[in-house]
């Protein structure tokens, strides 16, 4: 029987990229943090010795987001508008983002069978070596080689080719929201590509756009419609970065709570991510709760 205290310090020592793996499969931090629960108790209940803890938990977390996927595919056939995944905010050297996969990526993934995106992820993002991920997945090398050669061809073009620096994505960020919120057309024209969309979740729990809204006359012509109500004008809490994408977080008049991703290609503008669903901001509201409060707030005596 393993002592408790090396299990635990042996499992507190994956976590971090236990938690990536499972972020990056689901698409969700909360469904990632309760599938690395169930491996804990999954692991905490393994009384034989483990010569490969990391390759071990892996395994254990990869099958509970495979089985997780099959459920998740079904709800989001049901889902009111786009889906999106929930926002992960943080620079690129943080562990949770410490790979180069960006939201466009993960949006690109979502075509991919359950099994195309964990060999892909498994042996492309995870370095892990093809005859452990074919184990992983209970499957042939030659079998798991082609569902990752397969999806690499799927999500080649949204495979990120630079990182942006810092203060030119701040900068993006920050023109962005000026022009979007003040309906400012020569703006508008001058950072956004001719084939831009804008995708918004708001999972049928708040307002936002039903439907992807495609080319840059449409957005414009949406962005001086909103400019033009001043109960939904946004104000800008911060500039950050969205799973590797510039962007910053804002909340309406409504008390909306909303992140904006931008996709930046050859300086325009190619896709703007916006989610509004709060089941998806808890973990970024607990993050603002000083900048969220109501102005007028009663102050504690």
């Amino acid at each position: 029987m393993r002592p408790p205290e090396q299990l635990l310090a042996t499992f507190e020592a994956q976590r971090p990229r236990l938690l990536r793996l499972g972020y990056r499969m689901l698409g969700s931090i909360s469904e990632a943090e309760d599938v690395v629960q169930e491996a804990w108790l999954r692991w905490a209940r393994v009384e034989e010795s483990v010569d490969a803890p990391a390759a071990y938990l892996t395994r254990i977390v990869t099958r509970l987001c495979l089985d997780q996927l099959k459920s998740a595919r079904s709800r989001r056939e049901v889902y009111v508008g786009p889906w999106l995944p929930e926002p992960l905010m943080g620079s690129t050297e943080d562990e949770a983002l410490a790979d180069d996969v960006t939201l466009t990526l993960m949006m690109a993934m979502e075509r991919l069978s359950p099994l195309e995106r964990a060999a892909f992820l498994l042996h492309d993002v995870f370095d892990m070596p093809l005859n452990e991920v074919a184990v992983t997945l209970g499957r042939e090398p030659a079998a798991v080689r082609q569902l990752a050669s397969r999806a690499r061809r799927h999500v080649q073009d949204a495979r990120p080719r630079f990182s942006m620096p810092a203060e030119e994505a701040e900068r993006i960020a920050r023109a962005f929201y000026a022009a979007s919120t003040s309906g400012d057309v020569t703006a508008l024209t001058g950072i956004l590509a001719d084939e831009v969309a804008i995708h918004s979740d708001g999972g049928g729990k708040v307002i936002a756009f039903r439907n992807v809204v495609r080319r840059i006359e449409r957005v414009i012509r949406l962005f001086q419609g909103v400019a033009r109500k001043p109960a939904y004008q946004p104000r800008l809490l911060r500039p950050v970065t969205i799973d590797g994408l510039p962007g910053f977080v804002s909340i309406d008049r409504g008390r909306v709570l909303q992140t904006t991703a931008l996709a930046v290609s050859e300086g325009k503008i190619t896709a703007i991510y916006i989610v509004r669903n709060p089941d998806k901001l808890r973990h970024v509201a607990a993050l603002f709760t000083a900048e969220i409060q109501p102005a007028n707030a009663a102050r504690p005596s």
